[in-house]
C-alpha cells in the first residue's frame, strides 16, 4: 500500500522507488535517445544507413578514433551525423575489454595467427606495439562481426524506422 510505513520509517512507495531509480533512469534514458533518433528529419533509408554505419564503425577496434571516423564518413554519405555517432555507442572505454576479446576470438578462428591476448594493453597503441599480428586479429574480428551487424541493423532500424513514422502519422490523423 502506498504511504504506509515500513519499520525504518520510510514509506514502501519511497523504498520501491529507490530500489528501481537507476532502472527508470535507464529506461527513460534509452526512451530519450531512441526518440530523438526516429523524429529526426531524414528519410528512412538515410537514417537506417546512418545507423548501420554507425554499428560497422563501432565494430573497428579504433575506439579513439570512432567519432572522427564515423562523423567523417556521414559526412561522406550525406546522412545524419548525430545518429551514426550515436550507434556506435555499443562499443566505448566501459566494454572495451570484453568487446575487444570476442573479436579476438572470432578474428583468431578465422585467421590462425600466433598472438595473444593481454587485456591490460587494449588502448591502439599499445595493440599497434604488441604486433600487427594481433591488432590485425582484431580487425578481422571486427570486419566479420561488423559486416552481418550492419546488414541486420539496416533492415531492422529501417522496419523499426517506418513502423513507428506510420504509427505516429495514423495517430496525428486520428486526432
Amino acid at each position: 500500500m502506498p504511504g504506509v510505513e515500513n519499520g525504518a520509517g520510510s514509506t514502501t512507495k519511497k523504498k520501491n522507488s529507490q530500489n528501481n531509480g537507476w532502472w527508470d533512469r535507464l529506461k527513460r534514458s534509452t526512451r530519450y535517445w531512441y526518440l530523438r533518433i526516429m523524429r529526426q528529419k531524414s528519410s528512412p533509408k538515410q537514417l537506417a544507413f546512418s545507423l548501420a554505419l554507425g554499428v560497422f564503425i563501432g565494430a573497428m577496434p579504433i575506439i579513439p578514433l570512432q567519432s572522427v571516423v564515423v562523423v567523417a564518413l556521414a559526412f561522406l554519405f550525406k546522412v545524419p551525423k548525430f545518429a551514426a555517432w550515436l550507434a556506435t555507442c555499443y562499443s566505448n572505454a566501459f566494454t572495451m575489454a570484453p568487446f575487444y576479446y570476442f573479436l579476438y576470438l572470432v578474428g583468431h578462428f578465422f585467421l590462425p595467427i600466433d598472438a595473444h591476448f593481454d587485456p591490460s594493453k587494449l588502448a591502439m597503441v599499445e595493440m599497434l606495439e604488441a604486433g600487427w599480428q594481433f591488432f590485425t586479429i582484431i580487425l578481422a574480428g571486427g570486419f566479420i562481426f561488423g559486416v552481418p551487424a550492419t546488414i541486420l541493423t539496416y533492415f531492422v532500424s529501417l522496419y523499426a524506422i517506418r513502423r513507428f513514422r506510420r504509427r505516429r502519422a495514423f495517430r496525428m490523423l486520428r486526432k
